[in-house]
């Protein structure tokens, strides 16, 4: 839908606007203040009201028709369509654009019949088809016809979905296949069409060098025999090349207008040239031309330097020897000693074209091939010649200047049915291009097949083998050898032939540079922009220069024999994929893929790209191979420099179904184990500026994406979706480019929510799309957890524990994720160590193999660790280990750690106290005054008399005042609020009391009792003063132990003691014992990855579950926390 239609204005006649609220695509409605203020009127009235708010964004149907009515259009050579974000053009939008008004016939017929019909019908055809045959020139000609054909009915579909602005094929594929496709193959189109004017300003020199003026030549040919001859020519080519070149150039420089104004003229030729032909054909039905051809023996002789085809002739005087005695022997008597081939043979005068009536077809059905050097012979002649003998004057005989076979024939030819494209690349000048394109390119191919064909046949049924397959007419004169066949005179093919090359050349040196500069323009390829510029007349100067740099190195080449297969190349790739743009855009059934042109399928683009790319390799191997490696090495440039651009085309359709079929079929089951990889969703937090407070997480994430597979980056955000939008995606942008520092590829996701609970579980549930989604989760231990203000933190942490276990999805926790390397750190040694306590599917094995793969922890070594019970082998333990670990082909240090059982000791039962009283101090922080005493009462029922003991005198005092009602907290305050409520003594003093009678020294004491100022502190520096085990990464000692009097005061705690939840106790066992364990294997390790576990299923205890993570992971500095997901990661079966 457009979203921002309006008026256009008067007398503007279509010029561009950005009409569209995405900048990348422009439409015919302008916005401007008139448009505005007529629109306003139109919705003033009763019944319009109901849509008067819309009147932004939606204009009325009158309106919008109206706009379409008065859009055109753009003419050629002017701005591509979409290009509004160009303001080049702003001055000029005022002016009134020139309805376009060519036809079918000026617009499209005869600019593709000119551009077809060149140089290679007059200086090649009859040659192509003495060489393969009169069959197999037809096979050729049937070939790249049908081709033509195919890719003209896919560009007709195309050409007529919708208006096509000028520019031809680059603009159909850019736009159909994408930037990348678009302006790889856009600038081999451009390198076709440049070389392409290399070879018709050969064809031109060829023309004048050896059928107009010989004698112009600078480097002579007389007297020159094989190699030394060659390079004559070719030098001469390659000069008066370059001087036509140059001549040309200057003519487009000068004025394209001058070129346009002419090229009626060399249609004109071309036309004139074709019929003379046809002319001379049915002549020779009536009266066959006199183009005699000399034959000594079965070989060809160059007619040049003698007049009588024959030995010797009689006069009044006697037998006379001819010139062409002279040429073998060595004296013009009789009895001189002449060449063996000579004496033997004959010298037989046969006539080069002897008519369509004569029957010569049957022996020109079949082709002859040649190397270099071979003779030109007459197939069905007998000749007496000595195998063993070397061939002498072998400058006197035709000789096949270079070597023939099937797919040379193929590449040589193709340039001849090129020029399909001249219609589409006039769209901005005709008057309906949506029919006269399909109708004028099809009718033009039609007309230059059935010329083509019926050319390779009359040319088999008139003209003799021997003179077809000289390629220079030198048998025959050094006529053009359809000159020989054209009536009334070969001049008429000769100069109209010239004539009609050189404005060939012209148009390609007037259309590679205007292609040139439309891709420049488009800005997709950012080297190339300095080729975008232009003259004052919109000429593009720069454009002109580097095309009539390349067209020189063709010109170097200077054979046109060579130069053919070249642009073969480049024409080929790029109607290659204007037939895979159709099928694509045909099969994927895009819903603004509706052509007005009927006549197309799927199958007959597909089979047309299956010619073009048969065709490439039949015409040259390893021509093809360079192209698409050429194509290719641009494709990756515009894909990793290029600009973006958003064109609708049919690779991102293509995606989208790639896309879908692969979700599809992600449905159908789980992975294999053999598949499975670390699916993440990184949960993020972002500060208020919506910054990401944890970059590391990112860094940590690309270390783990050795597996590649999926990346979601997640963040959540409180609040509601309307007010909290623009937020959003602010947020969106600040992830997305941290990604990109980051280099982690994937997707970002924000959540808005209510709560941040919420918002965290929504994006658990809601990531990833049908089989493509998540399954481990990659979220940093919550800091400063044990702060009273930041309780709701690592309840929401928990809470992700218990949602991932229930979704199936591994849990990934690394601690202290601000020590983890980024990713331009590297570790040059270092262990990366695993403490496998449980078995979790593998995960603790399958990470760090994966964290191994990236150039930061490349050099560290893997050490596993498992613990042994008192009735485990260790020994068998280990053995069995390493076979494992062998098995899943992982190398890594194995070590068994023997932990027995024993008793538990008092800085357990110490820990453990502290653990609960902490937790009963977490509760009364939300509770109401009245349910704050009854548990303040319950507390110190339940361990008054091992507490009178150490101290009766405080603990009088303590109570007296904590009791004391505090100042506004009458009625229940909210948790947010009770972190700064004011009150002399906080329930968690009555905690510090328990705490402090451990102590030799106790805060509180009858003769230092509390006083207010003492008393007022918030809740969270209460705790943070008191219950705080660490400071700044010390483990704090054991309250008592650090004495013998404290120990002492341990052993009087047992009272204490027996009341503890026996279930924490053992649990904080472990944790001790294990972190005792850790802390003296791998303190010097560079990771230390361990089982995870899980969290209570009562969640009462959920505060003493992050206690027991902090004891595990206690005095390690980088921590990797793992849960598995249920299901096996990793197998030993391959």
């Amino acid at each position: 839908m457009l979203n921002n239609l309006t008026d256009t204005e008067e007398g503007d006649g279509g010029a561009q606007s950005q009409g569209d609220s995405i900048p990348k695509e422009s439409s015919p409605f302008i916005n401007s203040s008139d448009a505005a203020a007529e629109k306003s009127q139109q919705y003033d009235g009763k019944n319009m009201a109901l849509f008067e708010e819309e009147m932004d964004t939606s204009p009325m149907v009158s309106s919008l028709l109206s706009s379409l009515a008065n859009y055109s259009n753009l003419p050629q050579g002017s701005k591509e369509h979409e290009e509004a974000e160009n303001n080049e053009a702003e001055s000029s939008r005022k002016k009134p654009v020139k309805a376009p008004q060519l036809g079918t016939l000026m617009g499209v017929y005869l600019p593709c019949i000119q551009n077809i019909f060149g140089v290679i019908l007059f200086l090649r055809m009859t040659w192509l088809v003495g060489i393969g045959g009169v069959v197999g020139t037809f096979v050729i000609v049937t070939m790249c016809c049908t081709t033509t054909m195919l890719t003209a009915i896919s560009m007709s579909a195309i050409a007529t979905n919708g208006v096509v602005p000028a520019g031809g094929s680059y603009y159909m594929i850019s736009r159909s296949l994408g930037p990348e496709f678009g302006g790889a193959v856009g600038i081999c189109f451009y390198l076709g069409t440049t070389f392409a004017g290399a070879m018709y300003i050969l064809g031109a020199i060829e023309l004048l060098l050896i059928y107009i003026a010989p004698q112009a030549a600078i480097f002579p040919l007389e007297g020159l025999e094989g190699p030394e001859a060659e390079a004559a020519l070719l030098n001469n080519m390659r000069v008066y090349g370059t001087i036509l070149l140059t001549s040309m150039a200057t003519v487009v420089f000068v004025g394209v207008k001058y070129v346009n104004k002419l090229a009626l003229v060399f249609l004109a030729c071309v036309i004139l040239s074709i019929l003379a032909v046809y002319a001379g054909v049915i002549k020779t039905g009536i009266d066959a031309p006199d183009f005699p051809v000399c034959l000594l023996g079965n070989r060809t002789l160059v007619w040049k330097t003698f007049d009588v085809c024959s030995k010797t002739v009689e006069t009044a005087n006697g037998t006379v020897t001819t010139q062409l005695w002279s040429m073998f022997c060595d004296s013009p008597f009789l009895n001189a000693t002449c060449d063996k081939y000579f004496t033997a043979n004959n010298v037989t005068r046969i006539q080069g074209i002897p008519g369509v009536a004569s029957g010569i077809l049957s022996e020109n059905l079949f082709g002859t091939y040649y190397e270099k050097g071979d003779l030109i012979a007459r197939t069905n002649m007998d000749s007496v010649e000595d195998q063993d003998d070397p061939l002498t004057n072998a400058n006197r005989y035709v000789l096949a200047d270079i070597a023939s076979f099937f797919t040379l024939l193929v590449g040589i030819y193709f340039p001849s049915v090129t020029g399909i494209m001249a219609g589409s690349n006039r769209s901005g000048d005709l008057r309906d291009a949506q029919k006269s394109i399909p109708v004028g390119t099809i009718a033009a191919i039609t007309t230059t097949s059935l010329v083509y064909m019926s050319s390779v046949i009359l040319f088999g049924a008139c003209i003799d083998g021997v003179v077809l397959r000289d390629k220079f007419g030198e048998g025959v004169h050094g006529n053009l050898v359809i000159g020989t066949l054209a009536w009334p005179s070969p001049w008429v093919i000769v100069i109209g032939s010239f004539f009609s090359t050189c404005g060939a050349g012209l148009q390609s040196l007037t259309g590679a540079p205007r292609l040139m500069q439309a891709i420049a323009k488009d800005g997709i390829v950012p080297a190339l922009r300095i080729f975008g510029h232009a003259k004052a007349n919109g000429e593009p100067t720069w454009s002109l220069l580097l095309t009539a740099c390349i067209c020189e190195i063709g010109i170097l080449i200077a054979s046109l024999d060579l130069v053919a297969p070249i642009l073969s190349m480049f024409f080929l790739m790029c109607y290659m994929f204007v037939n895979l743009a159709c099928a694509l855009q045909t099969l994927l059934r895009t819903p603004n893929w509706r052509p007005r042109f009927k006549f197309y399928h799927w199958a007959l683009s597909f089979l047309g790209m299956s010619l073009c790319l048969t065709l490439m390799f039949l015409c040259s191997w390893y021509y093809a191979i360079v192209a698409m490696v050429i194509a290719g090495s641009i494709y990756k440039y515009i894909e990793f420099a290029g600009a973006e651009k958003e064109w609708g085309d049919g690779i991102r359709g293509l995606s989208l179904s790639a896309a879908r079929y692969a979700l599809m079929r992600l449905e159908e089951g789980p992975p294999h184990t053999k598949n499975w990889r670390p699916q993440l969703l990184t949960l993020v937090s972002t500060d208020a500026e919506q910054n990401v407070e944890q970059p590391r997480l990112l860094s940590l994430t690309n270390q783990l994406k050795a597996g590649k597979g999926l990346t979601i980056v997640g963040t959540a955000l409180v609040g509601t979706f309307l007010e909290n939008y623009e937020q959003s995606q602010r947020a969106e942008q600040a992830l997305r480019k941290l990604m990109e520092t980051e280099k982690v590829k994937g997707f970002c996701q924000v959540t808005v929510s209510s709560n941040l609970r919420d918002a965290t579980s929504h994006l658990i549930q809601a990531s990833g799309l049908g089989g493509l989604k998540h399954n481990a989760v990659l979220v940093s231990w919550p800091r400063n957890w044990r702060q009273g203000d930041e309780h709701q933190t690592w309840r929401n942490f928990v809470e992700l524990v218990r949602e991932t276990t229930a979704a199936d999805l591994a849990l990934l926790v690394p601690k202290n994720v601000a020590a983890f390397p980024s990713n331009g750190e590297r570790f040059t040694e270092g262990h990366i160590d695993v403490w496998w306590i449980v078995h979790d599917g593998g995960m603790l094995m399958l990470l760090p193999f994966l964290l191994r793969q990236h150039k930061v922890w490349r050099k560290c070594k893997m050490r596993i660790f498992t613990v042994a019970q008192l009735d485990d082998n260790s020994i068998q333990m280990k053995k069995d280990l390493t076979t494992f670990l062998y098995h899943l082909r992982i190398d890594a240090m194995v070590e068994v750690v023997e932990m027995h059982d024993s008793d538990i000791s008092a800085y357990t039962y110490e820990k453990t106290l502290v653990m609960e009283q902490r937790s009963q101090m977490l509760k009364q922080i939300k509770m109401t005054k009245t349910e704050r005493e009854r548990e303040i009462q319950s507390i110190t029922d339940s361990s008054r008399g091992s507490i009178r003991r150490k101290n009766p005198a405080a603990v009088t005092t303590q109570l007296s005042v904590s009791e004391e009602p505090p100042a506004g907290s009458e009625e229940e305050k909210p948790e947010e609020e009770s972190k700064s409520a004011s009150s002399p003594v906080s329930p968690p003093d009555q905690v510090q009391l328990i705490h402090d009678s451990t102590t030799p020294a106790s805060p509180a004491t009858p003769a230092t009792p509390l006083t207010p100022a003492e008393g007022v502190q918030s809740p969270g520096t209460q705790v943070q003063m008191t219950w705080t085990e660490k400071c700044d990464g010390e483990p704090a000692k054991p309250p008592g132990a650090a004495t013998p009097e404290g120990i002492k005061d341990l052993f009087n705690m047992k009272p204490e003691w027996e009341n503890l939840n026996q279930s924490n106790v053992r649990r904080m066992h472990t944790a001790l014992r294990l972190n005792e364990v850790i802390i003296k294997k791998s303190s010097e390790a560079k990771l230390v990855l361990l089982n995870m576990p899980g969290p209570p299923k009562n969640r009462t205890g959920d505060e003493n579950y992050m206690e027991f993570l902090e004891v595990l992971t206690d005095g390690l500095n980088r921590v990797l926390l793992v849960r598995g997901g249920g299901r096996e990661v990793i197998t030993i079966y391959s």
